[in-house]
């Protein structure tokens, strides 16, 4: 199978990265979308100081952004990973990331997911997310 070259994936709807990698990579049909936060995309400000619901939410919608980017759908996600800082939020987090998905999801078949409890780069991110996409034919 030849997938063809690595390709940077850039949008104007998700923040631009603050360091040295691009928001998302394409290579043939496979998509990774790097780690993503509760940024919005116009000011680089970080979001919603405490509250867990809504910087999943809006991190979701950065990650959605990149994939769009990248040709693929919300259907094309096969995997999510989540990052967070405090274990008493995962219920909150699951609420918020459940509602986002089941609204995202055309066919019903959800992504794979991964929650993992870790330090996160800037003090007021709760969450972070990356996301892995398959192009559909």
């Amino acid at each position: 199978m030849t997938v063809g070259p690595k390709v940077a994936v850039s949008t104007p709807d998700a923040p631009a990265p603050a360091h040295t990698f691009h928001q998302g990579v394409r290579r043939g049909p496979f998509v990774q979308v790097s780690g993503q936060g509760p940024v919005d995309p116009a000011t680089s400000e970080y979001l919603f100081p405490g509250d867990v619901a809504a910087q999943t939410t809006r991190t979701l919608r950065n990650v959605l952004a990149i994939v769009e980017a990248a040709g693929a759908t919300f259907d094309d996600i096969m995997m999510l990973r989540v990052y967070l800082t405090r274990r008493e939020d995962f219920p909150i987090m699951n609420e918020a990331y459940g509602a986002f998905v089941e609204e995202h999801s055309t066919t019903g078949v959800l992504p794979s997911r991964t929650t993992v409890f870790t330090g996160l780069p800037r003090e007021e991110m709760l969450v972070e997310i990356d996301a892995f996409a398959i192009v559909a034919d």
